[in-house]
């Protein structure tokens, strides 16, 4: 199967580490895996924003890009929930553009549903934890898994799977929300970074960057020993495909 990867602008930028790890599990699992020179942004900051115009032009962009591949995967819920649902209806007053986008939503896939639905991967058999495990639930999620489906990626070989009082509490990044609201989002912070440290696992699986970027900075300066991973990384860990970091 030829897939063509959507690395993400953070992704990119601040965890090229998942970047690899996803190339090198879908390698492994018999995918030939493409990079797309073109590609940049699918638009979802500018969305978010309220510049709608500037959204549907970076996503029209996208449709182009991707056109010649007949898979997209990307490690962020966030940006696959863009693509999907999101961005179609930017376009729906240029029908040719519409179709286009609505082609490009049907063949994304967030990385992890991939494995699942398309590759008929046994994540939670092939992993490998050797210490307790907690998670964050991604917001963005909401429209390609659930809670449970978190749950039960990671639960496999008897591991130790700490759920936080409240699995699908938002850590309050929510992109430029955290710039206007930065007494609300960092409340929020606090709150989920308590309930974190509180199930006394010190491994955080976090399958969304800009979730992470917010989460790694509150617990540093509050001095907690929590370490965040993308689920990508601690299965390709698991097979052998990328040395363990810390």
């Amino acid at each position: 199967m030829e897939v063509a990867l959507f690395a993400t602008c953070l992704t990119d930028t601040f965890y090229p580490r998942v970047g690899q790890a996803v190339v090198r599990l879908l390698r492994h699992f018999g995918c030939r895996v493409c990079f797309p020179d073109g590609q940049t942004c699918c638009g979802q900051p500018a969305y978010n924003s309220g510049f709608h115009a500037e959204a549907a032009a970076l996503l029209h962009r996208m449709t182009r890009v991707f056109a010649p591949y007949a898979c997209v995967v990307t490690p962020s819920a966030s940006c696959a929930a863009m693509v999907k649902h999101h961005g179609p209806p930017l376009l729906a007053d240029n029908p040719p553009a519409h179709e286009a986008a609505l082609r490009l939503a049907d063949k994304t896939w967030e990385f992890n549903t991939f494995l699942r639905d398309q590759l008929n991967v046994d994540v939670a058999g092939l992993l490998r934890f050797e210490e307790p495990v907690t998670f964050h639930y991604p917001c963005h999620a909401r429209e390609l898994y659930s809670p449970a489906d978190l749950q039960g990626w990671l639960r496999g070989n008897g591991h130790d799977v700490r759920t936080p009082v409240h699995a699908d509490l938002c850590c309050g990044f929510g992109g430029v929300f955290a710039v206007e609201f930065p007494e609300v989002s960092g409340a929020m912070l606090d709150d989920k970074l308590t309930e974190l440290a509180a199930t006394g696992a010190t491994l955080v699986i976090c399958n969304e960057a800009a979730c992470a970027l917010q989460m790694m900075g509150g617990a540093r300066r509050r001095g907690l020993p929590l370490r965040f991973k993308h689920l990508a990384e601690c299965l390709a860990e698991s097979l052998g495909l990328l040395e363990p970091a810390a």
